[in-house]
């Protein structure tokens, strides 16, 4: 196989058999989720006419996919993927479709739409964990294994970067609501295709053994690294978005301008997350998991000390630099830590940490602003993943242990597979 080289390219991933079609297809699946918040959001508003419903809509849609992911993985772990992906896929596809039928034309009751989200984000296929929990099975050694979470990573951006840029495109000729329909066939379909694929149908039921060997990991630590992490740059990245705005405000530009910088950040990110992917692995993921944490808080406290819009953008985007790093790692540790039949409820815990932090960083800065400095906010938010890498340094295992893959130590790479 390709990826027995030391150092294998990022093409070597495509060498894989069925890796190409399987990931192409979670893709499909998941650029669903790229379009679907601003499609609601911009449906919700054109049909009750109100900001204040809209946002409550996607605060509902948002709390109930973010906070059930763990248990919709677990459903994935415990019955398989093919049994659990289809049915989960087509019940929130014919939720979202529902939901853009109810609010197609204006008048539609706010309260009708409101559940309709918060059922449409109860069932949320979880397609990010479980393609990651593919890669885990598809690549045998943990340097091929750094780029496919890179590249995965890296991919995901992108794919949220351009929803909202479909979603503009999709209402410049149909209403909004149009957008939450593309967003269902494209969710239903990816889906599908991705469990016909065979390695997906390799992500078995856990069995009996596996299960008690899980319940006695989930109450260890070996997850908690990952999880304080992800959640520290969560909380970092969602107090960035609104800092960024405010700053061009104080500084007399367009609020327009904060874009470019948040495009930096992204930028940043996506280099940073393809020169991870790439490098020669002499570091472990768990002694990288605080040093990432920690280049981004770094980066974000010297933002604090920005003078002018351009070199806030340089500091922005040296903070993205240690984004996808950081939570590649963090993806990496909690797969590397959870036991067979445990991974995709592993990465679905740092995912609900991200989006958490995300979200709680967004209201902590909202409440901040007014009371104090721009700067003294950048630097609260640099904080927060700063002693997440504090955290993470402290509670560092001497050895590795437990039932999962070693992410203590690099993995040799074997002769072929």
């Amino acid at each position: 196989m390709s990826g027995s080289s030391p150092r294998p390219s990022y093409a070597a991933l495509f060498h894989i058999p069925h890796a190409s079609r399987t990931f192409a297809a979670a893709l499909t699946g998941r650029l669903s989720y790229g379009l679907v918040s601003l499609a609601m959001m911009l449906t919700t508003t054109h049909a009750t006419g109100s900001l204040a419903a809209a946002g409550t809509v996607m605060a509902l849609f948002g709390a109930a996919s973010m906070f059930l992911s763990p248990a919709r993985a677990a459903l994935i772990d415990r019955h398989g993927a093919r049994h659990t992906l289809i049915p989960m896929s087509s019940l929130y596809a014919g939720l979202l479709t529902a939901f853009a039928v109810t609010a197609w034309r204006p008048g539609a009751p706010a309260l009708a739409i409101g559940a309709l989200a918060v059922a449409a984000g109860a069932c949320t296929p979880p397609l990010g964990p479980t393609m990651r929990t593919v890669w885990s099975r598809l690549v045998p050694n943990e340097a091929l294994l750094r780029r496919a979470y890179s590249l995965d990573g890296v991919l995901e951006e992108i794919l949220f970067v351009s929803g909202p840029l479909i979603v503009g495109a999709v209402v410049q000729g149909a209403p909004p609501a149009a957008a939450v329909a593309l967003s269902a066939l494209l969710v239903w379909s990816g889906t599908l295709a991705f469990v016909m694929s065979p390695p997906v149908a390799d992500i078995r039921p856990a069995t009996v053994k596996t299960a008690r060997t899980g319940r006695r990991w989930q109450g260890g630590r070996a997850l908690a690294r990952p999880v304080v992490v992800a959640l520290g740059v969560g909380l970092s990245l969602g107090a960035v978005d609104l800092l960024v705005v405010a700053f061009a405000e104080q500084h007399h530009h367009r609020a327009a301008t904060a874009a470019w910088v948040l495009a930096a950040l992204s930028l940043g990110s996506a280099l940073g997350g393809l020169l991870n992917g790439a490098a020669d692995g002499r570091l472990s993921p768990g002694a990288r998991l605080p040093l990432t944490a920690g280049g981004l808080g770094l980066a974000l406290l010297a933002a604090a000390f920005a003078p002018s819009l351009g070199t806030l953008t340089v500091a922005v985007a040296c903070a993205g630099f240690f984004v996808a790093p950081a939570l590649t790692t963090s993806y990496l540790v909690a797969d590397a830590t959870a036991p067979a039949g445990f991974r995709t409820q592993a990465g679905a815990w740092v995912n609900t940490a991200v989006n958490a932090g995300s979200s709680g960083g967004a209201a902590a800065v909202g409440l901040l602003l007014g009371r104090l400095s721009l700067g003294w906010c950048f630097a609260i938010s640099g904080a927060a993943s700063l002693t997440a890498a504090l955290v993470t340094l402290r509670t560092a295992p001497t050895a590795p242990r437990g039932p999962g893959r070693s992410c203590c130590r690099t993995m040799p790479t074997p002769a072929s597979s």
